[in-house]
């Protein structure tokens, strides 16, 4: 099977768009830029599509790569037929490629093998054979050396057979079948620990049953965390005598003493060889599934999250809240450069509210502040009260912005070198200040397992994860655009084609030659080749450039198209831009070329009506109940407003403005069935929440959402 073919049996995608996509990747073009400047090759396939291209082109050369490994090893050992080659050829399943494999590897010294050595090996073809008459005087002839008896020589014959029946593909399969379909999961606590405090959020799964084929995402990583953790004891159990007749039907043909050796050597492969290592692949397989939705459940977050309203340009203060150590602010100019820093102490134990209040009002009027961004830290719902019982004389909105992440931005390489001159609460600051003003390019700098999104994040394939994270990460900057003369180097290296090493080429060239004029300048930046350029400078913005298409998502290698159209509609480009009446009754049909077809040039007319459009929602603000201070104040029945800031497969999680985030479970988000809490709500969104239950010292809020 080829690679094309693979693909396209995993994914079902039409035949040319995959064969032009696998192409468009050969040619190391990244999703981005093939999703949005390649449509006519690959039939529309969007961004996930491509994705999936991607991951199943990985798994096929891996595939392909073990397999190589494989053969390499059957020929050395001298064992390759032309049959087994031909099977390991055209399987596509890993796991069938290493049942191939497995009676050829090169293992530790097993019982089977000393078996071998002692020369017991015709014995046991002699008992599988299931023809011997009088097995005892057979295996009497193999009592010599340090074989000291007939039940040594048979016990050893069985260790060799036992072996072959672990090696069947056949029986491995059935196993499988069975535990993939009738396999339950159960759990008890470890007796030492049941009173351990840690072990208290775990106390569900204290004595827990489920099947496995069932289990959800959450609970199975919530069973795995804590029994790494010392708190219980997993097993994975299924109907072993069931399982054991099935081996014994497909093998015993004879009803002599034969068949009672193979049914003793059946039992011994069952409980030694193939049971343990068949349920730890099963065990796996259900965290591969339940990594996969976990990473599913935080790659749809942290696009949300990435995606965030923005403030815009907007002079901010931003506040990072604290008691003892007070509030570090900062003065951030609309482009977020730092322009002042300084502590108040409004809370406990000093309690200068009153100087506190003067210093932010004469602040807020030095720098001409805009907006109050407040950190959802300690200390943040009273500094939210003192920031709001302010008479300001201008209108100042004000925000509490998620602090979560800022503490690693702060202490990071990035944050010691945009400055170098201040500490980590003076950066921690800056961060809930900019993330404001732009989420987007604040977050990147940060690596998207701090921000705190998702579930069990930790738990799952790290690898799998990270590379999730990244494409989402490539995605969103990328469907947002960048301006290349303020882009940091974090939020550049994202940038279709460009990478660290050539984002840091661009700041640097940026910083000693001034702001680009226009995107072909962009070529003069060292290493920074035609490849680069073409896959990054769709993605690239020039504000107030010389042509105005250099602010847009037009693609350069298409400035004629636009040229060619605004000579036949009689307009210079800036007249046609945001044109609509001109731009709607254009013939694009005329402008088609083997080249270029009409996808582009859709893209294109909807691309100049509104040029360099945000695809985010501006920032509004927002205000929790001035009376919930802490749990203590939270009853049921109330009735408060939350912002959501986490989704799970279980429901969602909930700030109403304290401490602890509230949880609507999936039961509690609508009166029907719930398929996806994404189709209920969204990151940040604001919405009205009824308290259910509060368990203060388990520090859990049950909410329901209102309509």
């Amino acid at each position: 099977m080829t690679i094309l073919q693979y693909i396209i049996s995993q994914t079902q995608l039409p035949e040319q768009g995959v064969k032009n996509t696998l192409n468009l990747l050969n040619e190391d073009c990244t999703i981005p830029f093939i999703s949005r400047y390649r449509k006519e090759l690959t039939g529309h396939l969007d961004e996930v599509q491509i994705a999936d291209i991607v991951k199943h082109k990985d798994i096929f050369e891996a595939l392909e790569k073990r397999k190589a490994t494989i053969l390499k090893a059957l020929e050395e050992q001298d064992v390759l037929t032309p049959e087994l080659q031909k099977k390991i050829e055209t399987t596509i399943n890993l796991t069938t490629l290493e049942d191939l494999y497995l009676p050829f590897k090169k293992s530790r010294k097993t019982k089977a093998e000393k078996a071998r050595q002692l020369g017991l090996e015709p014995l046991a073809k002699i008992i599988m054979s299931q023809n011997a008459n009088d097995l005892e005087a057979i295996a009497f002839k193999y009592v010599k050396g340090d074989v000291s008896s007939v039940d040594n020589a048979l016990e050893g014959a069985r260790h060799i057979i036992s072996e072959w029946i672990n090696e069947r593909t056949d029986v491995r399969n059935n196993i499988r079948f069975q535990l993939e379909r009738h396999a339950t999961i159960s759990t008890k606590v470890v007796k030492t620990k049941a009173d351990d405090e840690k072990a208290q959020k775990f106390k569900d799964y204290f004595d827990w049953t489920e099947a496995l084929n069932r289990i959800p995402s959450h609970r199975l990583l919530a069973i795995l965390r804590a029994e790494k953790e010392g708190f219980i004891r997993v097993k994975i159990e299924v109907d072993n005598d069931h399982i054991l007749a099935k081996i014994e039907d497909r093998i015993i043909k004879s009803r002599n003493a034969c068949a009672d050796q193979i049914s003793l050597a059946i039992q011994d492969a069952y409980k030694r060889l193939l049971l343990p290592a068949l349920t730890n692949e099963a065990l796996q397989i259900a965290k591969d599934k339940a990594d996969e939705g976990a990473i599913h459940v935080f790659a749809k977050n942290l696009k949300q999250l990435l995606l965030g309203s923005p403030l815009g340009q907007k002079r901010i203060l931003a506040i990072d809240p604290g008691f003892r150590s007070g509030c570090k602010i900062v003065c951030l100019d609309a482009q977020g450069d730092l322009k002042h820093n300084e502590n108040i102490y409004p809370h406990q134990p000093k309690n200068d509210s009153a100087g506190a209040i003067r210093r932010i009002s004469a602040l807020v009027e030095t720098y001409n502040i805009e907006a109050i961004a407040i950190g959802n830290g300690t200390a943040s719902r009273e500094t939210e009260t003192l920031i709001r019982s302010i008479e300001f004389k201008t209108d100042i909105q004000i925000f509490v912005v998620s602090e979560a992440g800022a503490s690693i931005y702060s202490a990071s390489k990035i944050a010691r070198d945009e400055f170098p001159n201040y500490d980590v609460t003076v950066r921690g600051s800056v961060s809930i200040g900019r993330r404001l003003q732009d989420p987007l390019a604040e977050l990147v700098k940060i690596d998207a397992k701090s921000i705190g999104v998702g579930q069990y994040q930790h738990d799952v394939d790290q690898s799998k994860l990270q590379k999730q994270l990244d494409v989402v990460v490539e995605n969103c900057v990328n469907a947002v655009g960048v301006n290349v003369n303020t882009a940091s180097t974090s939020l550049l290296s994202y940038v279709s084609g460009i990478g660290p090493k050539l984002a840091e080429n661009i700041v640097n060239y940026r910083t000693e030659n001034g702001a680009f004029a226009t995107r072909a300048s962009i070529k003069k930046v060292p290493r920074l080749g035609e490849k680069a350029f073409e896959q990054g400078a769709g993605f690239l913005r020039i504000k107030k450039a010389k042509n105005p298409l250099d602010d847009s998502a037009v693609h350069p290698e298409r400035y004629a198209i636009v040229q060619k159209i605004a000579k036949d509609a009689g307009k210079s480009i800036s007249e046609l831009i945001g044109n609509s009446a001109v731009l709607q009754n254009i013939n694009l049909k005329s402008y088609c070329s083997d080249s270029v077809g009409l996808p582009t040039l859709q893209d294109i007319i909807k691309e100049l009506e509104k040029p360099g459009l945000d695809i985010r929602q501006q920032a509004k603000a927002f205000a929790f109940n001035q009376d919930i201070k802490t749990i203590n104040d939270v009853n049921e029945g109330q009735v408060l407003p939350g912002i959501v800031n986490n989704i799970t497969n279980f429901g969602c999680f909930v700030d109403i403005g304290i401490k602890e985030s509230g949880l609507i479970h999936v039961s509690n988000l609508s009166d029907s069935f719930v398929k996806d809490v994404n189709e209920h709500v969204s990151l940040h969104q604001h919405i009205t929440v009824k308290v259910l239950e509060v368990d203060v010292k388990r520090k859990r809020i049950q909410l329901k959402l209102e309509k």
